[in-house]
């Protein structure tokens, strides 16, 4: 009841809900039993959603409601990796981000939210947990109460009387894979983009001659093809109905951030590193060339576009990613990544610039851009801690080192078909770039923080359906350039080349699988 009034308040789309109310079953027959618990935002009072959020499309009201503005959503999907208890979803009609207000329009009007005055049976107290005379704050004072995650530090102010370890723990209880009213595959939301590319699973041309020979054996009368054109007219009508009025009873959200993520990644350590790699040749090895200075810089730049194309292919409301620069919220790192890497393209073309019309002595320039470049580098790791839902996103400062030796690794490919007798200057830095990729991924991997979900999504990595995704990156990003090196050394851009792809690989697989642990 209490799903059912949310969704009529708000006009909720079919297919996602603010509430609902989830069920497990314990014990084994006869002693068996069935628990059941309302699961919604949690209006945390560190609400990471909040902090993640480029556009203050999500803010933390003075009265603890962290409410949402849709208007303002870029669909970055970013608060959906940040809250931990998978309370947002993209809603299909905008393809911005949603969940409960608290009916928060309601409340400034003297009412309470409706799933409280719709619940039958008071399961669910609302009111104001500053008040020590309010019923929910000697609820919460005098009764054993729990809430979920305490160990995210989020603060959560959603409080369960009696609740169990194996209600609000999704770890807590086997997850079996078909249920009842579970079986559905496409999603909504933003994963429902991908059901439009499914293709029909049923022969409809076959079934239509079917259905008109049995027709035709009944009636003893001569097949009509005018029949059979019709009817297919019809249920092409009925399917571009249906796909217009998606319904389903359980969707999964899927994977947020797809290909475009990693590919964006990979592109900005190319760009960020080329032009590191370049300046520490031109002031540690030698100067450069001015055409090699030329061709350096308009690698960065291209790089550096794709890597903005990416991020916006990847918004749900592209239209709306200007938002990110001029409706700033500044303790997201979404917003001062796209500050830097504006910043670091800016610097470059400035330099090419300058460089086109034989300009010298750029030294304060040149530090000013790298700067920018290793900052650019490094930021997203910085956005990966921010989404404290994903637990092997949470070592900012060792993967943002990562990324910086990516970035170098990938800028050094770029340098070896650029600058002429350059191998003989790489011959050490490559494989030692190599190696220490090697070390990182071995570290994340075997020398982890110890969570559940991080063990899982390690477990994941190594065995599960990804696995062959990450072996085939550890093995053309560091075992064949280490081969390659040491049978000889002066295919040194060949081994690079290979270290760099082997990047994207390694790199698909640490940003997916964690967003294949369940949440809720």
């Amino acid at each position: 009841a209490c799903t059912v009034a949310c969704k009529s308040e708000h006009d909720i789309p079919i297919g996602v809900n603010r509430t609902h109310v989830k069920y497990i079953e314990k014990g084994v027959f006869p002693k068996s039993k069935r628990e059941f618990s309302v699961h919604r935002c949690n209006h945390c009072a560190d609400a990471p959603c909040v902090e993640i959020c480029p556009t203050t499309a999500l803010y933390s009201r003075s009265d603890g409601i962290v409410d949402f503005d849709n208007e303002r959503c870029i669909g970055c999907k970013s608060c959906m990796q940040a809250c931990p208890y998978d309370a947002l979803y993209i809603d299909p009609d905008t393809n911005t981000a949603a969940k409960c207000n608290y009916c928060a329009h309601r409340l400034d009007g003297g009412y309470e939210p409706a799933c409280v005055i719709v619940c039958p049976v008071e399961a669910i107290v609302s009111g104001d947990l500053n008040d020590s005379k309010s019923k929910i704050s000697q609820l919460v004072s005098n009764e054993q109460v729990s809430v979920r995650k305490p160990e995210k530090m989020t603060v959560p102010n959603l409080y369960y009387i009696d609740g169990t370890n194996e209600m609000l723990d999704p770890n807590a209880t086997k997850t079996e894979l078909n249920y009842v009213w579970t079986d559905q595959a496409k999603g909504v939301g933003h994963y429902a983009k991908f059901a439009n590319e499914r293709v029909s699973e049923s022969n409809t041309d076959n079934l239509l001659i079917q259905l008109a020979m049995e027709n035709s054996f009944k009636s003893g009368e001569s097949i009509d093809q005018r029949a059979i054109d019709n009817v297919a007219k019809e249920i092409q009508k009925e399917t571009d109905y249906n796909n217009n009025r998606r319904v389903y009873d359980s969707p999964s959200k899927g994977v947020l951030w797809g290909w475009e993520v990693p590919a964006y990644v990979w592109t900005k350590a190319i760009a960020t590193g080329t032009f590191l790699s370049m300046m520490i040749s031109h002031y540690f090895h030698r100067n450069l060339e001015q055409s090699a200075q030329l061709y350096g810089l308009l690698t960065s730049l291209i790089f550096m576009i794709v890597t903005g194309v990416l991020l916006i292919m990847d918004l749900d409301r592209p239209d709306r990613f200007l938002y990110v620069l001029f409706r700033p919220q500044w303790k997201s790192w979404l917003v001062r990544g796209a500050y830097i890497i504006t910043g670091f393209g800016s610097l470059i073309t400035l330099k090419l610039l300058l460089v086109f019309y034989n300009f010298q002595n750029m030294l304060l320039l040149d530090f000013l851009t790298s700067v920018f470049a290793i900052f650019g580098a490094s930021y997203t790791a910085f956005l990966f801690a921010q989404a404290r839902a994903r637990d092997l996103w949470q070592n900012p400062y060792t993967n943002a080192l990562h990324m910086v030796i990516h970035a170098l690794l990938a800028g050094s490919t770029m340098i070896l078909y650029l600058i002429k007798g350059s191998p003989n200057f790489m011959i050490n830095i490559v494989p030692t770039l190599v190696c220490l990729n090697l070390i990182f991924i071995v570290k994340e991997i075997f020398f982890h923080h110890n969570t559940h979900d991080t063990k899982r999504s390690v477990n994941l990595i190594l065995h599960g359906y990804y696995s062959k995704y990450f072996f085939t990156g550890i093995t053309l990003g560091n075992i064949i350039p280490i081969a390659i090196i040491l049978l000889d050394p002066s295919s040194l851009i060949i081994a690079s080349a290979f270290a760099t792809i082997g990047i994207f690989f390694t790199e698909f697989v640490r940003i997916r699988v964690p967003q294949l642990i369940a949440l809720s």
